[in-house]
């Protein structure tokens, strides 16, 4: 069974000015994909977002995924707070993320978000919209279990 955990970035949604509609969406797709998750932690952008993954990797959760703060706005500091808990970066996913949405949305590609791995846990930073939380799951469903498979210590699987 893979962990997983949802870490919401967002000033306003904190503070109660608007409820998250990303986290419920991640929270839901992660299920499908067969992953034991909670309900999404909502904090304001920044250093409580570096606390919140921190304790998610302290907990030995497989998967964390962040939504929001990764524009260029300056309140958007979530690809910051994530590099310093990174053990290694896997810019593949990022950037796989940026392109299945770019036709779509143009504005896909300021995203700074980062993908990469802190202890044995696998990090993936996602916009804060919902049809960004839709397209990263859709770039991430064939690939996480595998990727939490290798994290484990997994080998790689030979063609029989």
């Amino acid at each position: 069974m893979i962990r997983a955990r949802v870490v919401v970035a967002s000033n306003r949604a904190a503070a109660g000015v608007y409820p998250d509609t990303s986290g419920p969406l991640l929270v839901t797709g992660l299920r499908k994909l067969g992953c034991t998750v909670d309900e999404p932690l909502i904090v304001p952008d920044g250093d409580p977002v570096g606390q919140a993954v921190s304790a998610a990797v302290a907990a030995g959760v497989d998967v964390v995924l962040t939504s929001g703060g990764t524009g260029v706005t300056p309140t958007d500091r979530t690809p910051e707070v994530t590099r310093v808990l990174l053990d290694y970066e896997i810019p593949g996913i990022a950037e796989a993320i940026r392109a299945y949405s770019r036709d779509k949305v143009p504005t896909a590609a300021l995203s700074r978000g980062l993908s990469g791995v802190a202890g044995r846990t696998l990090v993936v930073n996602l916009p804060g919209s919902t049809g960004g939380a839709r397209d990263g799951l859709a770039v991430l469903g064939p690939i996480l279990a595998h990727t939490v498979d290798q994290l484990r210590g997994g080998d790689h699987r030979t063609a029989g």
